[in-house]
């Protein structure tokens, strides 16, 4: 069986599932970030090392205010100290990855109290893509080496992709072998794009709402049946 240690899962469609269902956007974005939980135990338990959600992209700033408002509250409700128990008990290791100096304070305090919190644990390792870019991850990188080239630290010929990725926030995190999208657009929309290089594409018209363990066993599936070459071919 091919290892499977990296699913990240593009978290669409939760606006026009609630539209389906005559409800305001952001009641579908609610069910979107309660299904977190049972989506990273159900990873879990299928020995997935590391999984990683896309809840908020640098660009969703743009979006109306209330929905960008209500995206801020709830984020730091699902997170808060009256659930982060749940994460420790169950042996999940929480990291954010993004900006943290653009979210408000609020959002900030339950993301890093809850990093605190799962430090030690290494059941799975959950991580929260909010207010996260890849352009911007990219800014930042290169923004420190150059300045480390400014300060002596490194030399020119010492930048080479091993380095970057070394600094990017998802250093810690090996490659994505899988890329679940939701919701039936086929993008990855500024998303681990070089974390996602060499990653199984799996795109389901399926809304993150109504996305269940059948179909995560189904991505997870088809994952098994490609042939990652890596650009080699067999003899």
């Amino acid at each position: 069986m091919k290892p499977l240690n990296h699913v990240a899962i593009i978290l669409d469609g939760n606006g026009r599932w609630a539209k389906q269902k005559s409800k305001p956007r952001t009641f579908g974005h609610k069910k979107g970030f309660e299904k977190i939980f049972d989506t990273v135990i159900f990873a879990k338990e299928q020995g997935i090392k590391y999984i990683t959600l896309f809840c908020f992209s640098t660009e969703n700033w743009n979006r109306p205010k209330l929905e960008v408002g209500f995206l801020m509250d709830y984020c730091a409700t699902i997170f808060n100290e009256k659930n982060k128990k749940k994460y420790k008990d169950n042996n999940i290791k929480f990291i954010w990855i993004g900006r943290r100096s653009t979210v408000p304070e609020k959002v900030k305090d339950a993301l890093e109290n809850l990093e605190k919190f799962t430090f030690d644990n290494d059941g799975i390792q959950l991580n929260i893509a909010f207010d996260y870019g890849s352009y911007e991850e990219l800014e930042k990188v290169f923004q420190k080496l150059f300045k480390d080239l400014e300060e002596n630290k490194l030399k020119v010929n010492d930048i080479n992709f091993d380095l970057i990725y070394k600094n990017l926030y998802t250093k810690t995190v090996p490659p994505v072998d899988l890329l679940i999208r939701t919701g039936g657009e086929q993008r990855l929309s500024n998303f681990l794009l070089l974390q996602s290089a060499y990653a199984e594409l799996y795109f389901t018209k399926t809304y993150w709402p109504d996305f269940q363990q059948k179909d995560f066993l189904e991505a997870i599936e088809s994952y098994k049946n490609r042939d990652r070459r890596f650009g080699r071919i067999e003899d």
